[in-house]
C-alpha cells in the first residue's frame, strides 16, 4: 500500500496539466479569430509624426488657489536691480565720484529729464543733511616752496584775480573737473585767474613755472607736492578740522518717491577717512650726554622736549635714534667730557617717554662704549617701556631683522646698519649695532614691499659738516630706493645734509641732531640746526614728507625756529638741493 500511493498521486496531477493546457490552447484561438474581425471603433489612426515642440508665444498666467498666500521677498542690497537704475550728476560732481556709482551699477547721467529717482549735486549745508559724500581738496605747491600757509581770504580773492598775497598774479593751476566743481561753489574765476591744466601733468608742469600753487583732490597728493595750511588746517595733519576747511565740499545724493533704493547711506563716500592716516616722526642724534645730560639734571629731565613735546606726541609713531647706552654705573654728566665714550642715567628714559617714543633705532656708533652689561640693561629698559627697535640688538640675528608695525591700516617696514667699519659690535652672541649687509637688506626690502609693506630704510653713516652728499653716500642711499623703499634716511648727521626725490622715494641724506649738546659758547654753529621729518602715509600709499625745522638751544632744547630762520634755513638747502626754484617769501 505505501508503494503504490505515490503513482496514484501523479496520475491525477498528470490530469489536471493536461486539461489546463487544452483550456489555454482554446482561449489564444478564440482571440486570434476575434482579431481578424473589423475593429468595434473604426480603423485605428496611424502613428504620430514627431517634430519640434510648438510654444506659444505667450505663456499662459496661471490661475494661483485663492487660499494661497505668498511670502513676501525678503531685501537685501542686490535685490536692487542696480544695472536699471539711473543717476543724475551734476557737472559739479568730481569724476572720481562719479566713477564709483557706476562701479556700482547705475547708469550715470548728465541729463535730468532722464531721471526720476536718483540725484547727486553740490550742496551747502552739510552739517544738517543727510547722505553727504565729502569730497575734500588739497591746496598744493612744488616742495622746494617757502611759503607754508595762507589765509582763505587770500585764497579766495585770488578767484577773482585780485590777490595780494604770496602767490599775487600767479594762476591757480587746476584740472577740468576741479574748475567745474569749485565754480559750482565760488562761481566763475576771473579770466587769467585759473590755468587749467590735464591732471597726469599738473605736478610737472607747476614744477616747471615755480612759484606755482595748484587745487587738487586729496587722493592725488604725492611725494613732490607741499601740501600749504589754509588758516592753519592742513588736510595731511591729525589736528586737521575739515569743518572750518574750505577745501572740504559736501555733494547731497537725493532720491525720488518712491525711492528704488531704500539705503542711501550705502551710496554715500568720503575721498578721505582720518581712520586710513599714519603720520611718522623721523629724527636725527639723540645723546643725553656732557652738556645736554648737566643742563638736564640743572633745569629737569623733560626740559629738552617742553617746545617741541606737542608736535612728537600728536605722531601716531615717534621714532628716536638714541646713540649711547642707558648704564646704572654711567658716571655723573661731564659738560667738559674729552673722551668720546658715552652712556646716561636710566632716569633719562622720562624724556623718551615724556615725548611719546614708539620705535628706537639702536644703529648708533655709541651703543657699545660701556661694554654688554650697559647693552643689555639697555635693552631691558627698552622692553620695560615697550620700545620696539631695529638696526641692533641682543645679538646679530635680533639686530638685522625688520621692525614691522601696522598702524590704521598702513604697513611700515623698518631696516637699517652701521655703515662704519668697528662700531658695529653684534656677533652672534654679543649685543650691539649691525653692520650694513647690502645684499640682505635690499632683499629684505623688496620682499616686504611685494607684500604690502612701505619700507623705510636708516642709515649710521660717515659723518660730514656739509650740506652736500658725497658720491658714494647717493650710491648707496639710492641702493635701498632702488630695491622698494619709500623712505631713505640718514640718522648719524650732526649737521643737516640735503635730500631729494628718487624713484619715487623720498631720500633725507642726514637730519641733524634732536638732543645733543653741540652748541658753540658764542655765535651759531650749523650743527644747531635740525630737521624733523613728519612723513604721511594713507590708505598704503606714501603721500609725502612735511619738514619741521627747529634750532638747538641751552646745550639741550631744540625749539621751533622763527620765521626768518626757517626762510634762510630752507633757502639755502632747498639751494643746495640743487632744485632751481623762484623764492616767494610770504
Amino acid at each position: 500500500m505505501a508503494g503504490n500511493a505515490p503513482r496514484a498521486h501523479l496520475s491525477r496531477r498528470s490530469i489536471r496539466k493536461k486539461d489546463t493546457k487544452n483550456f489555454y490552447f482554446l482561449f489564444v484561438i478564440i482571440l486570434l479569430l476575434a482579431a481578424c474581425q473589423p475593429s468595434l471603433w473604426g480603423t485605428p489612426p496611424p502613428p504620430p509624426t514627431l517634430g519640434p515642440p510648438t510654444i506659444p508665444a505667450t505663456l499662459p498666467i496661471p490661475t494661483l488657489n485663492p487660499t494661497f498666500t505668498p511670502r513676501p521677498p525678503t531685501f537685501t542690497p542686490t535685490s536692487v536691480t542696480l544695472d536699471k537704475l539711473h543717476i543724475w550728476v551734476s557737472q559739479a560732481v568730481p569724476p572720481s565720484l562719479r566713477e564709483l556709482y557706476s562701479q556700482k551699477g547705475f547708469q550715470v547721467s548728465t541729463s535730468k529729464q532722464e531721471v526720476t529717482s536718483l540725484f547727486i549735486d553740490i550742496t551747502k549745508s552739510s552739517n544738517e543733511s543727510r547722505n553727504i559724500s565729502t569730497w575734500t581738496y588739497a591746496l598744493v605747491a612744488p616742495f622746494p616752496t617757502l611759503v607754508d600757509n595762507l589765509t582763505s581770504e587770500e585764497l579766495f580773492s585770488a578767484w577773482s584775480a585780485s590777490s595780494s598775497g604770496p602767490f599775487n598774479g600767479i594762476p591757480l593751476l587746476m584740472d577740468e573737473s576741479t574748475l567745474a566743481t569749485f565754480s559750482a561753489v565760488w562761481g566763475q574765476p576771473t579770466p587769467g585767474a585759473v590755468q587749467v591744466v590735464l591732471p597726469e601733468q599738473l605736478l610737472e608742469t607747476a614744477w616747471n613755472q615755480m612759484p606755482a600753487w595748484a587745487i587738487i583732490p586729496f587722493t592725488s597728493i604725492e611725494p613732490k607736492w607741499k601740501v600749504l595750511m589754509i588758516d592753519g588746517q592742513s588736510p595731511i595733519q591729525k589736528k586737521f578740522d575739515p569743518k572750518i576747511y574750505p577745501l572740504n565740499l559736501a555733494f547731497q545724493l537725493t532720491c525720488g518717491d518712491p525711492c528704488p533704493h531704500p539705503n542711501l547711506n550705502e551710496l554715500t563716500f568720503d575721498n578721505r577717512d582720518p581712520k586710513k592716516l599714519t603720520t611718522l616722526i623721523m629724527t636725527g642724534v639723540t645723546a643725553m650726554v656732557r652738556a645736554t645730560a648737566a643742563t638736564m639734571d640743572a633745569k629737569g629731565i623733560l626740559y629738552p622736549g617742553e617746545a617741541i613735546r606737542d608736535m612728537l606726541l600728536e605722531a601716531d609713531i615717534t621714532h628716536i635714534n638714541n646713540e649711547v647706552p642707558f648704564y646704572s654705573h654711567c658716571p655723573s654728566p661731564d659738560q667738559n667730557q674729552k673722551t668720546l665714550v658715552f652712556c646716561s642715567s636710566p632716569r633719562y628714559i622720562k624724556l623718551l617717554n615724556d615725548i611719546g617714543t614708539d620705535v628706537m633705532e639702536l644703529s648708533g656708533d655709541h651703543f657699545a662704549d660701556y661694554g654688554q652689561d650697559a647693552m643689555f640693561e639697555t635693552m631691558d629698559i627698552y622692553k620695560a617701556n615697550n620700545y620696539r627697535y631695529y638696526g641692533g640688538g641682543l645679538n646679530l640675528e635680533d639686530g638685522r631683522k625688520p621692525l614691522l608695525l601696522e598702524n590704521n591700516g598702513n604697513k611700515l617696514m623698518f631696516i637699517g646698519c652701521n655703515y662704519k667699519d668697528g662700531y658695529a659690535t653684534a656677533t652672534d652672541k654679543v649685543p650691539g649695532a649691525v653692520p650694513c649687509d647690502f645684499d640682505y637688506m635690499t632683499g629684505q626690502i623688496a620682499y616686504y614691499r611685494a607684500q604690502g609693506y612701505l619700507p623705510i630704510s636708516t642709515f649710521q653713516y660717515h659723518e660730514f659738516d656739509f650740506p652736500e652728499a658725497t658720491p658714494q653716500q647717493r650710491i648707496d642711499f639710492r641702493t635701498m630706493a632702488d630695491a622698494g623703499a619709500v623712505i631713505v634716511s640718514g640718522s648719524q648727521a650732526h649737521a643737516p645734509q640735503v635730500m631729494e626725490f628718487y624713484q619715487g622715494a623720498f631720500i633725507h641724506y642726514g637730519l641733524g641732531n634732536l638732543f645733543f649738546d653741540q652748541v658753540p659758547k658764542t655765535g651759531r654753529s650749523p650743527k644747531q640746526n635740525e630737521f624733523i621729518d613728519r612723513h604721511i602715509f594713507y590708505n598704503g600709499r606714501y603721500l609725502g614728507v612735511e619738514l619741521v625745522t627747529a634750532f638747538l638751544e641751552d646745550y639741550a632744547r631744540p625749539r621751533y625756529m622763527k620765521p626768518a630762520e626757517r626762510i634762510k634755513f630752507l633757502t639755502k638747502y632747498f639751494s643746495d638741493c640743487g632744485w632751481d626754484f623762484l623764492p616767494n617769501v610770504p
